[in-house]
């Protein structure tokens, strides 16, 4: 962990989507890394927001602008000469990517073309991140877990969007980043992230804690959907160790990378009933599932082995434990809200010293 930790220290990072649920995770652990942060999105869209709530404001370089704006991005890029790039920023929904499918296609497509382009004509770059989804492979329904070989699809405009995000990364990497080897550029792809601090609309436990305040009912839309559930805290410490390894060792890491959680089987309905139960307060309505809903895979899971063998990552939070982190965050928040940046550098350091203690 240290040695991770320390790679950043000093080092110019651009974070794009760092407004978002994990891009706020992402800064605030890069921040207190000692990197030279730079973020460039749309300003948050929620309120509460975590950026916000963490302060990041005052302690990163931030910079509002959208990635489909191609002057915009190559300014943000050419000001901090940023020496890693993490590309979070996307249109991250899939309900809303039914009512706003071209808008889904520009940001999460287009814009990572516009990220990628930006970052080739900067000298500086030597290591890029572009962090797409699970949903990125042609899901034909199968319960083994989806491998980085699989075929890249999707049945709706943002699982489609998200994998042809990953075909622009491969063409890219191909065309322009793998003659002299001197810049190396990976993809990530994560399961269903939870964790403290995420508002967004249509995700289920901030849905659960927003029932909770409101005193009303939750209704789950599929309780039996089986989905990769995980903290924030385990891909994006794949992302840190994948950016560094990229960096160090362009020709060897440039590719894709699974990073999942080890218990993944574990259904819609049954996550909700934990989180419910650790809250101890709310109540869950699992009798009439949403006949109207979108369509939604029925199950969705990742193999994470190339991740394990090649990189050395290996998930440190299981099930219980990523629920109990996020309802401790969420408790903290409700009782005061200046209680997030506390709340969040103590689960850090947590997840910090696990690691530490789980090193061979």
């Amino acid at each position: 962990m240290a040695e991770i930790l320390e790679f950043f220290r000093g080092k110019s990072v651009l974070v794009t989507g760092h407004t978002g649920f994990k891009g706020a995770w992402l800064s605030e652990w890069l921040v207190r890394a000692g990197a030279r942060v730079t973020g460039f999105a749309l300003p948050p869209s929620t309120e509460p927001a975590l950026f916000h709530a963490l302060g990041l404001e005052q302690r990163m370089r931030s910079l509002f602008g959208d990635i489909r704006d191609e002057k915009a991005l190559d300014a943000a890029f050419t000001a901090p000469a940023p020496d890693v790039v993490f590309h979070l920023a996307a249109q991250p929904l899939v309900r809303r990517s039914y009512r706003e499918p071209v808008a889904t296609f520009a940001t999460n497509v287009m814009g990572t073309a516009h990220v990628l382009e930006a970052a080739r004509r900067v000298p500086s770059v030597r290591s890029i991140v572009i962090v797409t989804s699970d949903k990125c492979y042609e899901n034909v329904g199968s319960r083994a877990g989806y491998r980085e070989t699989d075929s890249m699809g999707g049945h709706d405009p943002y699982s489609a969007s998200k994998g042809a995000a990953e075909l622009v990364t491969a063409a890219y990497r191909r065309s322009f980043f793998s003659s002299d080897g001197r810049v190396g550029v990976a993809s990530a792809r994560a399961g269903n992230v939870i964790g403290g601090g995420d508002f967004s609309e249509d995700r289920l436990v901030p849905d659960i804690v927003r029932g909770v305040e409101r005193k009303t009912p939750i209704a789950i839309r599929n309780p039996g959907s089986i989905r990769p559930w995980q903290h924030v805290l385990d891909p994006l410490f794949g992302y840190l160790m994948l950016a560094r390894a990229v960096f160090e060792e362009p020709r060897r890491f440039s590719e894709g990378f699974n990073f999942g959680p080890e218990q993944a089987e574990l259904a819609v309905g049954e996550l909700a009933r934990r989180v419910v139960e650790r809250l101890g307060h709310g109540s869950l309505d699992l009798s009439q599932p949403d006949p109207t809903a979108p369509h939604e895979a029925a199950v969705l899971l990742l193999d994470s082995t190339k991740a394990k063998h090649v990189l050395g990552w290996v998930p440190r939070l299981g099930a219980d434990e990523t629920v109990a982190y996020t309802v401790e965050w969420y408790r903290a928040f409700i009782e005061d809200r200046a209680n997030a940046r506390t709340m969040t550098e103590r689960q850090l350091a947590s997840y910090e010293a696990r690691v530490r203690e789980s090193r061979p």
